[in-house]
């Protein structure tokens, strides 16, 4: 090097955990914005903001979509970590991980349904402001009877997967990767 200048450091190469690392921490981002997408729709639709609400829930499913894909390319790469964290959390940690892995594995569908009883709805309908033409009403009576179940499902699934997330940066121990 010039007289007066240090090398530039190296960087190790790049390992499949380091890129599962990564990929986890942009499911976390994805899965976070998409939950917040969510709480806007809702709020949105609540005050008659038809066109916006569908809007957020496009981002919403398009991030949770994201987010699937991610979390299941960290599984194929085997990045996974287990609870290391105290014994007296064990129990509720595992409680907390079961309720969102079933509840998780529900919202999928639960989500399907919301959207395509929407989407049927508004092709019925033709326009967002015709949702209540004989054509498009039951699809939206379905659409509403869906998402009854579908958010506060999604909701608790985010804000576990969220609390989950932190603890395995706390308390967890990569086992693959």
């Amino acid at each position: 090097p010039a007289r007066g200048r240090t090398p530039a450091l190296r960087r190790p190469p790049y390992t499949g955990a380091d890129m599962a690392e990564t990929i986890n921490q942009w499911a976390v981002i994805t899965i976070v914005l998409s939950g917040l997408a969510l709480c806007v729709g809702v709020y949105l639709i609540r005050r008659g903001m038809r066109e916006a609400h569908m809007r957020a829930m496009i981002v919403a499913v398009t991030l949770a979509s994201v987010f699937l894909v991610l979390y299941l390319t960290r599984l194929s790469l085997g990045y996974e970590k287990k609870y290391d964290g105290p014994e007296e959390w064990r129990t509720a940690y595992f409680v907390l991980l079961i309720s969102h892995i079933i509840l998780a594995t529900a919202n999928l569908p639960l989500a399907l349904g919301a959207l395509w009883n929407a989407v049927k709805g508004l092709k019925a309908a033709g326009n967002l402001g015709n949702i209540d033409a004989p054509a498009a009403r039951g699809y939206f009576n379905r659409h509403r009877a869906w998402v009854r179940w579908t958010v506060p499902v999604w909701l608790y699934v985010a804000v576990t997967g969220w609390i989950i997330y932190v603890v395995l940066h706390s308390y967890g121990e990569v086992i693959k990767g």
